[in-house]
């Protein structure tokens, strides 16, 4: 079933085609869509200084059967958060990115500590093979970033940054196999039965996401990611770093684990880049 169109957006791109007086009911709202909410139709017309028709005659020009469903509808565009509607304070220009990304950053680590790294690293390291699952812009982004980092480890790994082949590869496991599955909600229903069919075949789950949440319950090692969203909308999600900052400890500590064979391997992928690309000799390594 197809999702139907937010109320806002559409008084938005029919208000150039309104009345007048229909134009005033659409600035009433965008103005105290509260009060458009909880107020009668005459209350709502005597606000705008129009006639109660015109109040209906707008609900019919938006798409709305009645004024009741418009303002079940302004309802639901509300129920996404206010700051999505109005606009909040600015923040501080480029410093807000450095600024929110530290922030996170702290709260993460904290939480880290008391998390169980020590089980998740021991699941990875016996592994026969790892897959990580993300979908989603950031998580999509840091599965693939995960499996950057430990393949010049010496793991087997892929990422499946996408909603449905997480759950047949998911079909295909057993008990030798890892999935690391990302969400920072925990919620994203694909991910969540990715990981509940993956440990039906006995693989193990690691999931980085939110305590508590549904993608936690169905796995066996929650290395726990708390999200910093600020009521400023425009600013990127800062939840990014924390989860890369998680992929980087788990990967710290596999090097760390078998630090012979990481310095061999990461020698020679360091001796491979410099003869194909030259510079000096503390060029990141592929990144």
């Amino acid at each position: 079933m197809s999702q139907e169109i937010d109320i806002l957006s559409r008084i938005t791109a029919d208000v150039a085609s309104l009345r007048d007086a229909e134009k005033k009911v659409a600035e009433l709202i965008f103005a105290d869509i509260d009060f458009v909410t909880e107020a009668s139709i005459s209350e709502i017309a005597a606000r705008a200084g129009v006639s109660d028709a015109s109040v209906t005659r707008f609900a019919r020009a938006v798409g709305c059967h009645n004024v009741r469903d418009l303002k079940t509808r302004l309802t639901r565009s509300l129920a996404a958060g206010r700051r999505f509607i109005q606009e909040s304070a600015p923040e501080d220009g480029p410093a807000a990115v450095y600024e929110i990304a530290t922030q996170t950053l702290a709260v993460n680590r904290d939480l880290m500590a008391q998390a169980d790294v020590t089980g998740a690293v021991d699941r990875l390291d016996i592994a026969r093979q790892i897959l990580v699952f993300g979908a989603g812009g950031g998580s999509s982004m840091l599965a693939q970033e995960m499996q950057f980092r430990l393949v010049r480890l010496g793991y087997a790994i892929c990422a499946y940054p996408q909603a449905l082949l997480p759950r047949m590869v998911a079909s295909t496991l057993d008990p030798a196999d890892v999935v690391v599955v990302l969400s920072v909600t925990g919620y994203t229903p694909e991910m969540v039965e990715s990981a509940r069919i993956a440990r039906q075949y006995g693989a193990q789950v690691v999931a980085i996401t939110a305590p508590g949440s549904p993608l936690a319950e169905n796995a066996d090692v929650i290395l726990p990611v708390a999200a910093r969203e600020t009521d400023f909308i425009y600013h990127p999600s800062a939840s990014r770093y924390a989860m890369l900052a998680a992929i980087d400890v788990l990967a710290l500590e596999l090097a760390l684990r078998h630090r012979e064979r990481s310095r061999d391997k990461l020698r020679r992928l360091k001796l491979t880049l410099d003869a194909h690309r030259g510079g000096d000799n503390r060029q990141p390594l592929g990144d």
